[in-house]
């Protein structure tokens, strides 16, 4: 951490270098530095503007499906990509405050307004993919017994729980981050400046904890227990297949036998079934597979920011120490924090190539805009019609009695 000089605060690295002594001695000068004013704009360029687009895409498939239609894990969707939405719109400003040199030229109502987003983000986003995990645990383990808890009533106020969870955990940012003027840089940073060493150490570890440890943790006991679930399943159903079409053959007649020795029956597929469960498995299975896709691509997007948090952490408290520490933590804290800024711009991409249900809503809404944006044209087209038939019509009547008062001029001379 940087040393406030004359103060015994501490200076948060999340949006500003680290500096330390041992990186400006002779024997770290070899260590090479990431040119952060012109790669981390050109990144946080291109994941603002992806990550808008599909989410924005997102919200508005997800809220326009009809109620009938609306699950619990369309909503805690919708929610998440709210939460990316927000942090996105707020990434422009980060974008400009590194290609000035981590100089903040917004203000201070910006600085704090911005840094809770991403705060905000952070914990809403993980909240959110936990709750999914956690109804899709229910949904496939205990289908019978949740369905009076997995209820869009219920997961309304889930949401509202959870966003003020994550609300309370980006206060002490709400009150900490601020502008302030950095005399060894000549810059106006906007960082966090903690009262004493024992708040950087609660919000770090309630970051990595809250942030991700515990999160994480349920979210793979969830998909642990899915996965021995469905493997059972698998087992039972292999284990009863032999008997049930033993049966089956037994009870068969005549044309049933001619049939099985021109097309013999696959011992995989259920006949009995064959009609509605397998749809309704391969769209259990899309579902399960969606909500996999948007863990482990937040898993990998936030595992390599955590790590170099708690190598900062082992660092402030003198676990760790040398170039190797300062240089991991000065050059990766911000390539780590673009590539989980990345997450915002992966989920609605995984909505999109992963769900079927998602495209063909997403085509059904585009097929409806174009429809309301082609009306008033042929609205317009059928009024000029009118108003040009009309005048045609008005035309003709004046050239016939031009016609008429000609004719009748010479009788009455």
């Amino acid at each position: 951490m940087m040393a406030v000089p004359n103060d015994s605060t501490t200076l948060n690295s999340t949006f500003f270098p680290h500096t330390s002594e041992n990186i400006e001695n002779q024997t770290c000068t070899d260590w090479p530095r990431v040119p952060m004013i012109t790669i981390i704009p050109s990144i946080y360029t291109v994941i603002c503007i992806l990550g808008i687009i599909g989410n924005t895409l997102a919200v508005c498939v997800l809220a326009h499906t009809s109620t009938s239609r609306r699950t619990v894990a369309n909503m805690f969707m919708l929610n998440l990509c709210v939460s990316d939405l927000l942090f996105l719109l707020s990434l422009p400003l980060w974008a400009v405050y590194y290609s000035r040199g981590y100089n903040w030229p917004f203000g201070q109502v910006a600085c704090k307004i911005s840094g809770s987003l991403h705060n905000l983000n952070l914990y809403a986003s993980i909240f959110f993919i936990t709750c999914m995990s956690v109804d899709r645990y229910l949904a496939l383990v205990h289908p019978l017994r949740s369905q009076s808890v997995r209820d869009p009533k219920r997961a309304k106020l889930i949401c509202i729980l959870v966003w003020i969870l994550a609300c309370a955990c980006t206060a002490p940012t709400i009150a900490l981050r601020d502008t302030h003027y950095i005399k060894e840089y000549d810059v106006e940073a906007c960082a966090i400046i903690y009262p004493d060493h024992t708040w950087y150490q609660s919000l770090a570890w309630m970051k990595v904890l809250l942030g991700f440890l515990l999160p994480m943790i349920i979210i793979s006991c969830c998909y642990c227990a899915i996965g021995c679930h469905l493997l059972a399943g698998f087992g039972d159903i292999g284990l009863r297949k032999p008997s049930h079409f033993g049966s089956t053959f037994k009870s068969s007649g005549s044309q049933e036998s001619s049939s099985r020795t021109e097309r013999p029956p696959t011992p995989c597929v259920n006949p009995s079934s064959s009609g509605s469960r397998p749809k309704e498995g391969r769209g259990l299975e899309r579902v399960l597979w969606t909500v996999a896709a948007v863990v482990l691509a937040f898993f990998l997007c936030w595992f390599p920011f955590h790590c170099v948090t708690f190598i900062d952490i082992l660092q402030s408290d003198g676990w760790l120490d040398g170039c190797w520490v300062n240089w991991t933590i000065s050059n990766l804290t911000p390539l780590t924090l673009c590539l989980g800024f990345s997450n915002s711009a992966i989920n609605p991409v995984l909505y999109c190539f992963m769900g079927n249900h998602f495209r063909g809503r997403l085509g059904a809404l585009s097929k409806g805009l174009c429809a309301r944006l082609k009306a008033p044209d042929e609205d317009n087209s059928q009024k000029r019609g009118s108003f040009s038939t009309r005048l045609s019509s008005f035309s003709r009547k004046l050239s016939d009695l031009k016609d008429l008062a000609i004719v009748e001029a010479p009788a009455q001379t």
